[in-house]
């Protein structure tokens, strides 16, 4: 019996790929290069755009997959981490790979990453390289006119770095994961510049001076236009493009996806027309998303960093002025320095506080959450779990009918949330996550 008809379902695949996931994340991307290899390269198949960035990738990789769908190109999805069912990862014109097909190119991909392990144990795939290789061979077969490919971490070691784009992009430069990335701006945007490649255009967000300065060398030692949003929208964010994703940041991000779309020109056509409708239309769950549930507007917002929490703060400051009235504050971190940034700003426009711990190995418990609370928070403050407060479909426990609810802070915790108010059962994809 060969090792990969062992995997004769989802559940089996799920676990395998779980036992991958706790072995640990392995960066680097010299395994993803040989195991691209002996897939034949189906990276190569179609154009790509690599977008990388501490905040702002996913969303910008959604407005950019979208306004190239209305241009009427066939479009392949690769971001991470998904929100409920893993196969949200890697999709074709939006369509999600199902679990059939996951099982199917599991049962494909195992027995190449046992021979890479047969060969050198170190060099087995780690989870993250299983889906990248995944998205690739999906979007090859799929025949995509253009794929759509978002870093994981970082850039340069990132598994996805394998790639030989069209168009490069970093959507900001901030201070996260500093343990792998660095502890400096400087070091950050190094890390996030090892996904520009010679000759290849660089669309660059709004980053500081230091960020820009490290991307700016990074762009005339290997021969690559640089283009940033600053330069062509300005300051002021009235001046980018409109979306229908709330908050002022997503204009912002939206400024970069025009641009990436302008410089695909002319090898890859993009309609005007198409930008402004591919904007209007996008859809990114998790990002100021507004749910209606139980008679409550339940709204999921990721802020999962420092930077991530000012643009919080803009975002309840608005809520508050356009309701009259301070919202319901669920919140979860991973990290505690995430996680102070982040309740100093709730505890400003929260009406009450919910602490909750998301199902990951490194969420903040109970007690560095409530220590993290200001003394100066008028509210309550309670401790909760998510099963508590969504027990059921469309049923939510908090406030009254007309409340607002505001669920924030890790993006695992928002997976958790959508699928207590979307599914009956559990799918138990969640434990399928990367860090």
């Amino acid at each position: 019996m060969s090792s990969s008809s062992k995997l004769e379902d989802y559940n089996a695949v799920r676990h395998y790929l779980y036992g991958l996931k706790h072995h640990g994340a392995k960066f680097g991307i010299d395994r993803m290069r040989l195991l691209a290899e002996r897939l034949g390269h189906p990276e190569r198949s179609f154009p790509v755009i690599h977008i990388a960035g501490t905040n702002g990738k996913g969303s910008v990789a959604a407005m950019v997959e979208s306004i190239l769908r209305r241009s009427g190109h066939r479009t392949g999805l690769f971001t991470s981490p998904h929100l409920v069912r893993q196969g949200e990862r890697i999709q074709v014109d939006r369509e999600i790979l199902h679990e059939e097909s996951i099982v199917e190119y599991t049962r494909e991909l195992k027995p190449v990453a046992d021979a890479m392990a047969r060969v050198n144990p170190d060099d087995h795939p780690s989870f993250f390289e299983f889906m990248t290789a995944m998205a690739f061979l999906h979007f090859a077969r799929e025949k995509v006119d253009v794929g759509v490919i978002e870093v994981g971490l970082g850039g340069r070691l990132d598994a996805s770095n394998v790639v030989r784009p069209d168009v490069t992009a970093i959507t900001s430069i901030g201070l996260d994961h500093c343990d792998i990335l660095g502890d400096t701006i400087e070091k950050v945007s190094r890390e996030k510049a090892g996904i520009i490649k010679q000759g290849v255009p660089v669309v660059l967000g709004p980053v500081s001076d230091d960020a820009e300065a490290v991307i700016r060398s990074a762009c005339r030692e290997r021969g690559s236009s640089l283009v940033t949003v600053e330069e062509r929208f300005g300051l002021k964010v009235e001046n980018y493009p409109e979306t229908n994703l709330e908050g002022d940041y997503q204009r912002i991000n939206a400024g970069t996806a025009t641009l990436i779309c302008e410089e695909l020109e002319p090898s890859i056509p993009v309609s005007r027309d198409a930008i402004i409708s591919g904007l209007e239309s996008v859809v990114w769950p998790g990002r100021w998303q507004r749910l209606e549930v139980d008679g409550r507007t339940v709204i999921l917002d990721a802020a999962h960093n420092v930077d991530a929490a000012a643009w919080m703060a803009r975002n309840l400051a608005r809520h508050v002025a356009e309701t009259g009235r301070k919202p319901i504050v669920v919140v979860g971190c991973l990290g505690e320095e995430r996680a102070a940034a982040l309740l100093a700003v709730v505890a400003e426009h929260a009406r009450d506080i919910y602490l909750v711990v998301p199902h990951q190995p490194r969420a903040s418990g109970f007690g560095v959450l409530e220590g993290l609370v200001p003394d100066s928070f008028a509210g309550r403050c309670h401790r909760t779990t998510v099963g508590e407060l969504f027990p059921a479909p469309g049923t939510c426990t908090i406030g009254r009918p007309g409340d607002s609810v505001v669920v924030t802070g890790s993006i695992y915790l928002l997976g958790e949330v959508l699928e207590k108010i979307e599914y009956a059962e559990p799918l138990n994809q969640g434990m399928l996550q990367d860090f």
